[in-house]
């Protein structure tokens, strides 16, 4: 059988940065395809190739044996290729059956069409258990809705080959196993799928092939049945990845932060955080476990200086928190930074950079009132030097400062934020959901500085969904359902089931 997609010589450069080079494999009909590799490898270029974003450079690509030239994206979705992005490309305000018509109304009798529209939607959910109403509002669907119907778009738009890119970096457990239904089901359909993900389990749990690739070539190609986590991990990086990080005995000093019964409402006055309390200590890092949702966002928010409670005791370093009787947050978030409090946010591209600057600009937002010259002035000499100085230390790469943060990889982007929060040497460091979304190798580079801070006597705060992370980083684990703390453990007492029941709202005798 002819493959469903074959890579033939596909070369792709920006500049000097070299995405892709004579990358060439092929992927059978009817097969769900895993493809993985470290952030930058170049995965998301050459599926960009594929779906019309990007033009290749040279090589071709062949759709069931047969030279296609893809101009753009419009072209990919006639020739049945859809793509689900990592961030999902919806219109918020409007409805599901909107969003899957938007580009795509069929002429100027619109309530004609949106019925049947809206009818074959119905089916299609039916039929792939896709479980979305086409009437609901997107910003009022779950994240694993709202994929549902970024592949409820691609169904409809008869995808024959469907690309994900990091599906599961935002989903829970019960959700991944939802959308893996899904794909086994278009499996049966004869359809065909390119998985892109860091989580190697999942390589293992649901592809049939997996091509690796590092620095912009392909590495290899194995059937997934004859490979293990440690193979891949091992062809991905081109080293043995270390899964226990050493770290100095749990010894925590004095009190940072303390919070006590702390409360907030929204506008409507529910109850996002109901007496929560906690002490975090020097030279410790406590892991906040829950599914999304729980309320760790607004716990972080309210640390951070971006949220006000509604009430509460907060003190760090003895002092409280100049939360004073505010109307808003406006300037907080710099005051807290001067007090030592630095943030990773749970959402780089909303909160940790601004796409469209430079990496160097992005190493010193927050902090440029610091990086001066005695006339008043940003020293770009000294910023440049300190940047450049940054970027070796935490292997980001492209190592071009001057490149937009936008084109860098998402691990990249992140241990830039990580490390513009290190180099300001805080006393608290606030880190949420630090590895979302990053390859193995950055999973190892970003642990490892996070427990140096914790063994130089940082106190950290980390929120994180991945079970597995709280295990490698945490010294004791806050547990948070519904808004409220329903236990704490020591990393001694770890037990999955246990945090699964805590995580489900059984409270703690």
């Amino acid at each position: 059988m002819q493959p469903a997609v074959e890579f033939r010589g596909i070369s792709k450069h920006f500049g000097a940065v070299k995405a892709n080079t004579d990358v060439s494999f092929a992927i059978a009909k009817g097969s769900i395809h895993g493809l993985v590799g470290e952030n930058g490898a170049g995965k998301s270029t050459l599926m960009s190739i594929l779906y019309g974003y990007y033009r290749a450079d040279g090589g071709e690509i062949l759709l069931d044996g047969q030279a296609r030239r893809i101009h753009n994206s419009q072209e990919a979705i006639a020739l049945g290729i859809g793509m689900v992005h990592q961030h999902f490309m919806l219109v918020e305000n409007m409805t599901v059956l909107d969003n899957v018509m938007l580009g795509s109304e069929g002429g100027f009798k619109l309530n004609k069409n949106r019925a049947r529209v809206e009818q074959e939607l119905r089916d299609i959910c039916v039929r792939y258990r896709l479980d979305v109403d086409p009437l609901a509002t997107i910003h009022d669907l779950s994240v694993g809705a709202q994929q549902r119907v970024e592949i409820l778009k691609q169904i409809y738009r008869s995808a024959n080959i469907l690309i994900l890119d990091e599906p599961t970096a935002v989903l829970t457990a019960q959700e991944t196993a939802s959308l893996f239904e899904i794909l086994r089901l278009f499996k049966e359909q004869g359809k065909t799928i390119i998985l892109i993900t860091h989580k190697l389990q999942e390589i293992l749990d649901i592809t049939d092939t997996v091509t690796v690739m590092r620095g912009g070539r392909v590495i290899g190609a194995v059937p997934t049945a004859g490979t293990t986590k440690e193979d891949l991990a091992n062809m991905m990086v081109g080293r043995p990845i270390e899964n226990n990080l050493p770290r100095a005995p749990y010894n925590p000093g004095a009190p940072v932060m303390h919070v006590e019964n702390l409360q907030l409402l929204d506008d409507q006055g529910v109850k996002l955080l109901a007496d929560i309390g906690f002490t975090l200590r020097a030279g410790e890092i406590v892991a906040v476990a829950g599914v999304s949702g729980n309320g760790q966002s607004e716990l972080m928010e309210i640390l951070s200086g971006m949220r006000l409670p509604t009430s509460g005791k907060l003190d760090f370093l003895g002092k409280p928190l100049p939360f004073d009787d505010r109307t808003d947050a406006d300037g907080l978030p710099r005051t807290f930074r001067e007090l030592g409090i630095g943030h990773v946010p749970e959402d780089r591209l909303r909160d940790g950079v601004v796409k469209a600057f430079s990496v160097m600009h992005n190493t010193i937002f927050g902090y440029q009132d610091k990086l001066k010259n005695k006339w008043g002035l940003l020293d770009f000499k000294a910023i440049a030097g300190r940047c450049a100085e940054l970027m070796r230390n935490f292997d980001v790469r492209p190592n071009n400062h001057d490149l937009r943060i936008g084109l860098l990889s998402g691990g990249n982007q992140q241990k830039v934020v990580i490390a513009r929060e290190v180099l300001a040497q805080p006393k608290l460091m606030l880190v949420g959901q630090p590895t979302r979304g990053v390859d193995i190798g950055t999973i190892e580079s970003i642990h490892t500085q996070l427990l140096k801070l914790r063994d130089e006597g940082v106190a950290i705060l980390l929120v994180s969904v991945e079970l597995e992370e709280v295990r490698a980083l945490a010294d004791r684990i806050l547990v948070m359902c519904g808004g409220r703390i329903t236990g704490e453990l020591k990393i001694e007492e770890f037990d999955t089931t246990r945090i699964g029941l805590l995580m489900g709202g059984m409270h703690k005798s």
